[in-house]
């Protein structure tokens, strides 16, 4: 089956087919760096994440892109209120970034560039601009973008390209300009504020030129998808198109992606409206990184996602009865033949999945494919219907599945030795028919957080899952 994306621009769901036959080029909006990005944000990374995740599960060869914002009118800001260089408060959250990111098993991306490393590649993009005509100077030496120039702006917000601007990330009578709809590719230098002597004069980049600068400089001119939430279609993925295309006289990205926003108490989760929740702060609360993970992935990127505790707990369950089927899986042990219908039952369940994601990314449909394996694997061990070989090929089957979800436990979960010591005393125990030592050291192994069940196959345990307060 081919897969499929709903393209923002176009409005429609249309086959993937890549620009070119070396692989597939994304480019995501990452961060600004100026303080700790909340859970909000990583719904619209980790739904990139699973985008990646799938088509490198499908086979394809990707690069992914997501770009860091490390200069712009808040961490100016940020920086003076702290009294530390730009340069250091962009490190320090950006460092915080990368681990929040780690904890919640996103894919490193291929390439994280930021802006100021890409002066030379900016200023060159608003030289042509300039050249061309669709850019303009101001007294104070400002370049804006003339939006008159470019009469299809407007298409991907559906806007009247004559109305106002709207949600733009500086003030309108911060800068000079002809036409209060005209964006700022570079803003002229200012007492305390970064500054670079360029060819197009002094000054600092604009926000809406660094992604196109970044994406085109890592993905070509042209490249096949653009991911965001919906907050950024107006104006900053908007302007990306202007700018671009009038530069390079090509279609800019051929597939948007556009994440619906993660509600919390009823409205837009944003840092504006203090409704915030940030990642270390939900772990700290006691949430585990994988049921968070899973919370933010589980309902379709393009329809509203509510974070609450019971989102969370309902996600701390589901894992639950994963990791418990896992352990069953793993553990298990009959010497019985194999079950001649598992291979046929297994294969239907990849590509059932497949199939839910190859439908611009159903996740829903696609973790029920899951859970229905799972409770179809349970009845077959129940009944000890599978032989030693079939666990082993449940299990790999269900971890091939884990390469799109990234929700079972890895090697981050490996137990602690003194731990896994305590495990091994167990075991010894039972078999010593010390059982008062057995109850003992399983109330032990429970205060670690490890859950210890006996069966007809022996101690199996796996991690509970904690599922805390958000």
């Amino acid at each position: 089956m081919t897969i499929r994306l709903h393209d923002t621009l176009s409005g429609e769901t249309r086959p993937l087919v890549p620009l070119h036959d070396d692989g597939i080029g994304v480019y995501s909006c990452g961060p600004t760096v100026y303080g700790p990005a909340h859970i909000g944000n990583f719904r619209s990374f980790l739904f990139a994440d699973l985008l990646v995740r799938f088509l490198r599960w499908r086979g394809e060869r990707v690069t992914w892109v997501m770009n860091i914002t490390d200069i712009d009118d808040k961490i100016i800001r940020g920086a003076a209120a702290t009294g530390e260089s730009i340069e250091a408060l962009a490190e320090r959250y950006l460092a915080a970034f990368l681990a929040d990111a780690r904890a919640l098993r996103m894919t490193t991306p291929d390439v994280l560039p930021q802006a100021t490393r890409h002066i030379d590649e900016i200023v060159a993009l608003i030289a042509t601009l300039l050249e061309k005509g669709h850019a303009y100077r101001t007294d104070d030496g400002s370049i804006f973008y003339r939006i008159s120039t470019w009469p299809a702006y407007g298409r991907l917000a559906r806007l009247d390209p004559e109305g106002l601007r709207v949600g733009e990330r500086v003030e309108a009578d911060e800068y000079g300009k002809d036409d209060v709809r005209d964006f700022a590719l570079w803003k002229a230098p200012k007492p305390g504020e970064p500054s670079w002597e360029t060819a197009i004069g002094p000054g600092r980049p604009g926000w809406h030129i660094e992604c196109s600068a970044m994406s085109m400089a890592h993905l070509g001119p042209s490249f096949d998808i653009h991911t965001g939430g919906v907050d950024l279609i107006f104006p900053h993925h908007e302007d990306e198109i202007a700018q671009s295309e009038a530069a390079t006289g090509q279609t800019f990205v051929q597939t948007w992606l556009h994440c619906a926003h993660l509600q919390s108490a009823g409205s837009k989760m944003a840092k504006s409206t203090g409704n915030i929740a940030r990642v270390g702060e939900v772990l700290a609360a006691g949430v585990s990184p994988r049921a968070l993970r899973l919370a933010l992935i589980s309902v379709h990127y393009r329809a509203g996602l509510n974070h609450s505790d019971e989102s969370l707990a309902a996600a701390g369950a589901a894992l639950e009865r994963l990791d418990a089927a896992v352990a069953a899986l793993d553990a298990y042990s009959e010497d019985g033949p194999d079950d001649a219908t598992l291979p046929g039952t297994l294969d239907a369940a990849r590509e059932a999945f497949g199939a839910a994601l190859d439908d611009d990314l159903n996740i829903s449909a696609a973790l029920a494919v899951v859970f229905d394996l799972v409770r179809d694997l349970n009845r077959r061990l129940e009944r000890r219907l599978l032989s030693t070989a079939d666990a082993g090929r449940a299990l790999e089957t269900l971890h091939d599945l884990d390469r799109v979800l990234a929700i079972l436990p890895d090697e981050s979960d490996a137990l602690e030795p003194d731990v896994a010591a305590l495990l091994e005393q167990r075991v010894a125990a039972r078999a010593a028919r010390d059982f008062a030592a057995s109850d003992r050291l399983r109330d032990e192994l429970a205060a670690h957080g490890v859950t210890v069940e006996d069966t007809r196959d022996g101690q199996r345990w796996r991690r509970s899952v904690e599922v805390g307060h958000g």
